[in-house]
């Protein structure tokens, strides 16, 4: 039986995965930017010469198996059209082999990417599910959180200074970054705080599926992690049956549960799986790499420390400068044109949001970080269109909260050896970012100095 399941995987990643990867990497033998954008691991760790060099080819690009483009109207204007979808159908007459083919790889865990995602669902699907959810993320609603997400950030940094002891060193990421979202977000939907750690570690395994062209043994984690974060939820759903509480969850529950059969077995599932997965996800990365940003630019750490009001223009700077989702795609669903390009029915095109939020067309100087930009929030990093990021406004108070706090608890923080990159390629962060704590402000004289 295990080896019945381990041969429909290995052909599910072959059909998902493997024949791209190949294809991909002889691309990529042959100098081609896109493919060298998903396996070449210094390209991954630092796109941005390759964003530029994309750019300098035209606005949109040619290849290997899509169409590319870094350019920002570009991307806007395809992320808000309705000529465009999120949907890949298998054509009606795709060869028989690939047919029988799908047929033995059995059916795909219902990661982010998979419909009935909201990431991969079209209207009129799509604009039903999200109306069910939208209130949620209401601007009162996340006004109403912002103090009880301050406590948590507050309890979290005594526990980092109790825990750093005489050797003042901490893992940002681990011990902060992660935890402040996945803590929220529990909180939000009604589930346990002591499930925290198994989210984050579903999550990252989850988030691989993201990608394309994985190794398979990044597809087995990525499958094995999917799949028991829906065992868990499954599970947590008879309990709020058992047990309805005041969340989010709950009403999605009761939704599937209602005569109106607002919602499918696997709609309920999926809604709340990315709900849960997204709802860190993003602000993960988004404080790490401002933490990682603001160390590294102490200048403009500074002035944060003198222009306190400037945090919420810091965090959209931080979003455009270190895009926490680098890349989305969209299928043409007809014929078209963006911005006078012609189009074909069928072409898939990968924005890359984190080369479009560098557009020198929108942005003054944009390899420079820069706090007090102005229109730093004309970013594209949560996406544009119907497909928005629902949880948008959440992240952004989430990292402005979290970002402030850190840094005025410990305003003279430093790197204490280089942070580890995450190994995926559509979201981009910090699996790891060591730093030394100390609570002496940036520029302050040291007790020696000043007695010198």
């Amino acid at each position: 039986m295990a080896g019945s399941r381990g041969a429909r995987r290995w052909v599910r990643w072959l059909l998902r995965h493997g024949a791209v990867r190949r294809t991909v990497a002889r691309q990529a033998q042959r100098g081609d930017l896109g493919a060298k954008m998903i396996v070449d691991r210094d390209v991954v760790r630092d796109p941005y010469p390759s964003y530029d060099e994309i750019r300098s080819q035209g606005r949109i690009v040619r290849s290997a198996l899509t169409l590319t483009t870094v350019d920002h109207e570009i991307t806007q204007t395809m992320l808000r059209s309705p000529d465009f979808c999120v949907g890949m159908r298998m054509p009606e007459n795709a060869p028989s082999l690939l047919q029988f083919l799908l047929k033995v790889g059995g059916s795909w865990p219902l990661g982010p990417a998979e419909p009935p995602s909201l990431l991969s669902t079209d209207p009129p699907d799509h604009t039903r599910m999200r109306k069910l959810v939208t209130r949620a993320f209401s601007a009162k609603a996340i006004a109403s959180l912002r103090g009880r997400t301050e406590e948590i950030a507050t309890e979290l940094l005594d526990e980092m200074t109790a825990h750093s002891g005489a050797r003042p060193r901490a893992d940002v990421i681990a011990e902060y970054a992660a935890l402040l979202p996945a803590t929220v977000i529990a909180e939000m939907l009604g589930a346990p705080l002591d499930m925290r750690e198994k989210f984050l570690e579903w999550g990252a395994g989850g988030a691989y599926s993201l990608d394309m062209g994985l190794t398979f043994r990044n597809f087995r984690r990525s499958e094995r992690d999917i799949d028991a974060l829906s065992e868990w939820m499954l599970g947590h759903f008879e309990e709020l049956r058992r047990n309805p509480g005041q969340n989010i969850l709950s009403d999605l529950v009761q939704a599937h549960d209602s005569d109106e059969g607002r919602l499918s077995d696997d709609e309920l599932l999926s809604i709340a799986m990315l709900l849960l997965a997204a709802g860190f996800e993003t602000t993960v990365n988004l404080i790490g790499n401002g933490t990682k940003a603001l160390l590294e630019h102490p200048d403009q750490l500074a002035r944060l420390q003198a222009e306190p009001e400037l945090w919420p223009n810091a965090v959209d700077e931080i979003l455009r400068f270190e895009s926490p989702v680098q890349r989305t795609g969209r299928v043409a669903s007809r014929d078209t044109e963006v911005a006078g390009i012609p189009v074909r029915r069928g072409s898939l095109i990968i924005a890359h949001l984190g080369g479009a939020n560098r557009d020198p067309a929108v942005f003054d100087d944009p390899h420079t970080f820069d706090v007090g930009r102005a229109g730093a929030d004309r970013h594209v990093s949560f996406s544009s269109g119907i497909h928005y990021c629902l949880g948008a406004a959440l992240a952004k108070m989430e990292g402005e909260v979290g970002l402030r706090a850190l840094f005025d608890r410990f305003p003279g923080m430093r790197a204490d050896g280089p942070g580890k990159l995450r190994g995926t390629r559509v979201l981009r962060g910090y699996s790891s970012l060591p730093v030394r704590l100390d609570p002496t402000p940036v520029g302050d004289p040291s007790p020696v100095a000043a007695q010198a």
